[in-house]
């Protein structure tokens, strides 16, 4: 009879050897003692496990169960969920492309496409070479600088297939790589015990670390009054018309800024927002609400 695989870790797994699991255990301690619920800590422990050997092993399950008191059901259950944490051996840099929509437009596609070609490899593979895994990835909310690539985790903004492959040589001939924004890169598997809440403890990089781009704040800095905003943000409906301020359709909202006033659409222009839709009163033939008495 054939042997079936059903992707459900083979048991006894491995334990680690003793002198890894004396110091890995001393971490999974500092770990827990953050948590009412121990159970709680099983993400970070998990990328505790993943910093070891640059994925979540059978025996890094094992660890975590053991632990946690879980069963190795339960920790499989986690760690097959989430993509951040890898099922497999991988290279020293996760790079990511994403291909969601607005990314894919701007040449989110384009990129990964010629990435693959480049590194000839396909949708998460390493190189040879070891240092490079290429995926394409979901979301990862930096849409106001698409296309966008991650590496370990880092935004890498405003991309282009010659940037990019410039990128991946870099990392591949083992020089110094800063994100957009924070520290120079480190390897997936030191991300990895970042992530898990343990210091970067690399010289100079919390100082460099850094938080959101400027386009992302753009929207809060108008918010707070910070810079003067433009006596229009969102281009009239009709094309053009008159000056700004209340002959415009705004009123002032404070020093530094203007608001849209209240007022119907310019005739004959209807959006998507303001065009007339089918309703119970406007198209009787279908109407909304239960077509039936409850419970026939």
């Amino acid at each position: 009879m054939t042997d079936v695989q059903l992707g459900i870790p083979a048991m006894p797994a491995p334990d680690y050897p003793a002198d890894v699991r004396a110091r890995l255990e001393k971490d999974a301690k500092d770990v827990i003692a953050r948590y009412p619920d121990s159970r709680s800590a099983l993400l970070p422990l998990l990328h505790l496990v993943q910093s070891e050997e640059g994925h979540v092993t059978r025996t890094g399950q094992r660890f975590c169960a053991e632990m946690l008191d879980l069963t190795t059901a339960e920790v499989a259950a986690v760690a097959t969920f989430y993509s951040m944490y890898r099922r497999k051996p991988s290279g020293d840099y996760q790079v990511g492309v994403c291909t969601n929509t607005l990314c894919a437009v701007m040449g989110g596609d384009a990129i990964f496409e010629e990435l693959q070609e480049h590194l000839e490899i396909g949708n998460n593979e390493t190189t040879d070479d070891g240092k490079v895994t290429l995926e394409h990835i979901e979301c990862n909310a930096a849409c106001d600088f698409a296309p966008v690539v991650m590496v370990n985790w880092e935004f890498f903004d405003d991309q282009t297939p010659e940037s990019a492959k410039r990128l991946v040589d870099d990392l591949r001939a083992g020089r110094d790589v800063h994100p957009t924004r924070g520290a120079k890169l480190c390897t997936f598997k030191e991300t990895a015990r970042i992530l898990a809440g343990f210091p970067d403890e690399r010289e100079g990089a919390v100082a460099e670390s850094g938080g959101a781009g400027p386009a992302s704040l753009a929207g809060l800095r108008l918010a707070k009054g910070e810079s003067e905003a433009p006596a229009r943000v969102v281009s009239p409906r009709n094309g053009g018309g008159k000056a700004a301020g209340r002959d415009a359709g705004t009123e002032a909202s404070g020093p530094g800024g203007t608001r849209p006033r209240s007022a119907e659409p310019p005739a004959g222009h209807e959006s998507s927002h303001d065009a007339p839709q089918p309703s119970a009163e406007s198209d009787p033939d279908n109407p909304t609400g239960p077509v039936a008495e409850e419970g026939k």
